[in-house]
Order: structure tokens, then sequence, then C-alpha cells
């Protein structure tokens, strides 16, 4: 899977997570104080980022990626 594709998945589950619209979500975007995401609604995107892409994460190395770019780099990792 190249990189593109794999920004447009994590920017639409992203965006289904936190009621954003994707195309307005950017690469340099922290989860937390770019996109509002809680501390809950960053569960949901590691549980929802590992049924995208039919993968199982390291909880702590998932919850550690504070932007979609560190995302995609550890999503990358696994597919």
């Amino acid at each position: 899977m190249d990189q593109n594709e794999l920004f447009d998945r994590v920017k639409k589950v992203t965006g289904r997570v936190l009621n954003i619209d994707p195309k307005e979500i950017k690469p340099s975007d922290s989860f937390i104080f770019d996109l509002g995401a809680e501390s809950m609604q960053s569960v949901e995107l590691v549980m929802a980022f590992e049924a995208e892409f039919n993968i199982d994460m390291d909880q702590d190395q998932a919850l550690a990626a504070q932007t979609i770019e560190s995302a995609v780099s550890v999503i990358g990792h696994y597919v």
C-alpha cells in the first residue's frame, strides 16, 4: 500500500471517529490539539485503525502517535 492510500484511509477513519470532514485533516494535525480528540476517542481511533487495516497494533506505540503523520508511520509498519 502506498503512502497516499494509507494517508487517505487514516484521514477517513479519523474523520469518522471524530466527526470531522476528512478533507480538512492535514498530515501535521495533532489528534488532541488540532482535531480535539479526547482520551476515550484516542482509544476508539486505535481500534478503528486496527479494524480498517486488519492489524493488531501495540497499544502503547499506537497511543504515542500524536499526529496524523505519526499514525500513518506507525500503521505503515503493520501493513
